[in-house]
């Protein structure tokens, strides 16, 4: 477990940081031999990055799941509006259910989950065996050959632009974030982001949610670090919160 401060970050950086803030969404610049290709369904708004298009087949896989949600949320309600964990249903469609599953983990209501939940079924049933990178309103299910690298989008904080290295053996990746002043996502807490990697998107989502709940200020820092750690498939976690970050996991500081 790691902490630093905003002044050790400007020693150590001498005003990186502040170039790498420009860099939100890097991922999106071209890349030798994938392609870039947005779909947009309703609030769903996924970039991907592949070495073939697979807009059209993304584009029905979304409507699919998309039609499988709201069609559940006519029969439960309380799946839309509950800020708490459902009981599972077992007669539910399965991103429905992987979602319920995911979030009585983290202990939060199931829509916590649900960006993650269309990248990482969308990364499944439409990817095959491919290299890709799915983002889905800032949350990302992804399989890469090389080394994941992760810069963190923190708005105005000094850490923003932050960036580590990932194992490579370790596939897929779920890298999802929480954050009360970046976005429109709903937060209880005050983390500039909370991010969570894991193998699955699903659960990175939902533990994001939770643990950004849990961070109301520097000092919950730790807090929020030893939840992670106390969750089984949780690879790493990262947290900022106004001048200060915390950074547990395998994976490598970028300078």
């Amino acid at each position: 477990m790691i902490f630093l401060s905003k002044e050790i970050l400007n020693l150590e950086n001498k005003g990186k940081v502040s170039k790498l803030a420009k860099m939100n969404r890097f991922y999106r610049t071209p890349s030798e031999g994938f392609q870039n290709y947005t779909v947009k369904v309703g609030e769903s708004d996924l970039f991907i990055k592949s070495h073939t298009n697979k807009e059209e087949n993304v584009r029905r896989c979304v409507k699919s799941l998309r039609e499988d949600i709201e069609n559940y949320i006519k029969r439960r309600r309380d799946f839309l509006f509950s800020l708490r964990p459902l009981e599972m249903d077992d007669e539910a469609p399965p991103i429905v259910r992987e979602m319920i599953r995911y979030t009585q983990i983290a202990g939060v209501g199931p829509m916590a989950a649900v960006a993650g939940a269309i990248a990482e079924f969308v990364g499944k049933m439409v990817m095959g065996d491919e290299e890709y990178i799915i983002e889905n309103g800032g949350d990302i299910f992804l399989k890469l050959s090389k080394q994941p690298k992760v810069a963190v989008f923190a708005g105005f904080s000094p850490f923003s632009g932050f960036m580590v290295k990932l194992k490579e053996d370790i596939l897929p990746y779920g890298i999802c974030t929480s954050s009360s002043t970046v976005g429109p996502s709903l937060s209880f807490g005050k983390a500039d982001a909370c991010v969570v990697i894991s193998h699955s998107a699903i659960l990175s989502d939902a533990l994001a949610t939770r643990i950004g709940n849990m961070v109301k200020s520097e000092e919950d820092i730790k807090k929020g670090l030893d939840f992670a750690q106390s969750i089984d498939g949780v690879l790493g976690c990262i947290i900022i919160a106004g001048n200060r970050t915390g950074i547990w996991g395998d994976m490598e500081i970028l300078p």
